[in-house]
């Protein structure tokens, strides 16, 4: 049989398929994109582990880029701008990678934001990630319209860069916000610009849904920030509780005595201390920080003054923290002179930024509580 023939065969067979799968497609694009979704999350949770590893960034990094490539090639699929074999062919289906692009961005971050965030300052970015991610599949039609991609994609690029310059730069604090800030602005007005050369008329008629968006995430994410909100991450507390004892020993492991939990102690919200006249207590916490990121944490004593219904610091003890440890540097203050009452020790930044808290009640006793003795 000729070449050509088998040549000219083949082109029609592969030609068929590509409608084929496109009718298909268009027929279970719902349940597809659904799918996409859930498998950016799946993949997320099996492959994130810590958030100054160069794979996990790396997996991040390459959603932003399928989310950017997606976002791109749609507007100049859409718009006929070029004729590209690939992109006519691939065209109609770039939507969905962006879907799952952001599925599992929102995914990880999610995984990551969570681990550094305290529930209680914490939860209304926690929501907004909740919503992003859960609600994928809602913003699907959402998903053509440039401005909303556009959009999402800078929200993205912020929330990733919040904790990847950091990282980068081994430090922490609003000055390092700002530049992530002004890092994601940048980047974002270059892609605008970039396809202003092809597609100029779509820029010129999403200008202001382009500006006013971007605008609002930008004000969001630093009212949210500057409100102590959003998580301090990339640190994240890994363990902190109540001791009657903590000692460092000469292997560089901690020694620590705590009261026996009861089977009961389960269902309470505050950890009992039962502690004699004049004896000290102790907070441990174990707090992880990236490689080469050190910094000053404080471990911020206060006492519920019922009579004026409010917490008052009795104390402020700091320390320094040098990241690199899976489990977290361990540090740990204590406290004399504590009277009965509720207790409560917030673990915060040096801007007061809110990493974990550690709450207790004390009770006078006569009698010496039975500890147990653990390994830190």
């Amino acid at each position: 049989m000729p070449e050509n023939s088998i040549s000219c065969k083949l082109s029609v067979a592969i030609i068929f398929c590509f409608k084929k799968i496109k009718i298909w497609y268009k027929c279970h694009e719902r349940h597809i994109t659904t799918g996409a979704f859930v498998l950016g999350f799946v993949i997320d949770n099996f492959t994130l582990t810590r958030i100054d590893r160069l794979f996990d960034n790396m997996v991040l990094l390459s959603y932003l880029l399928i989310a950017l490539f997606g976002i791109v090639g749609y507007s100049l699929y859409e718009n006929k701008v070029v004729n590209w074999r690939f992109l006519t062919a691939v065209g109609r289906f770039l939507p969905l990678f962006v879907q799952f692009a952001f599925g599992g961005l929102f995914s990880g971050f999610m995984i990551f934001y969570t681990r550094s965030a305290s529930i209680i300052e914490s939860w209304p970015f926690l929501i907004v990630l909740a919503v992003l991610l859960f609600g994928n599949e809602f913003f699907r039609k959402y998903y053509l319209r440039f401005s909303f991609q556009i959009s999402l994609f800078f929200f993205a690029l912020f929330s990733y860069l919040i904790f990847f310059v950091p990282i980068v730069i081994g430090e922490i604090g609003p000055h390092i916000f700002i530049l992530s800030g002004i890092l994601s602005v940048l980047i974002v007005i270059i892609i605008i610009r970039i396809l202003a050369l092809f597609i100029e008329s779509k820029i010129q008629k999403s200008k202001r849904a382009l500006i006013v968006n971007i605008a609002s995430v930008f004000v969001a994410i630093n009212v949210l920030y500057f409100a102590n909100i959003i998580p301090p991450i990339p640190l994240s507390l890994k363990h902190a509780d109540i001791y009657h004892f903590v000692e460092r020993t000469v292997a560089g492991e901690y020694y620590v005595k705590k009261e026996k939990d009861l089977w009961c102690d389960t269902f309470r919200i505050n950890n009992i201390v039962n502690l004699r006249q004049g004896r000290p207590v102790f907070v441990f916490s174990s707090v992880f920080a990236p490689t080469d990121l050190n910094t000053q944490i404080y471990h911020i004593w206060q006492y519920y003054d019922e009579s004026k219904n409010q917490w008052i610091t009795a104390s402020k003890i700091g320390f320094r923290i040098t990241g690199g440890r899976d489990m977290g540097h361990r540090g740990y203050s204590k406290k004399y002179n504590v009277f009965p009452g509720k207790w409560r020790v917030n673990i915060a930044t040096e801007k007061g930024r809110l990493i974990g808290r550690v709450k207790f009640k004390i009770y006078n006793t006569q009698i010496t509580p039975v500890l147990e003795t653990e390994i830190r």
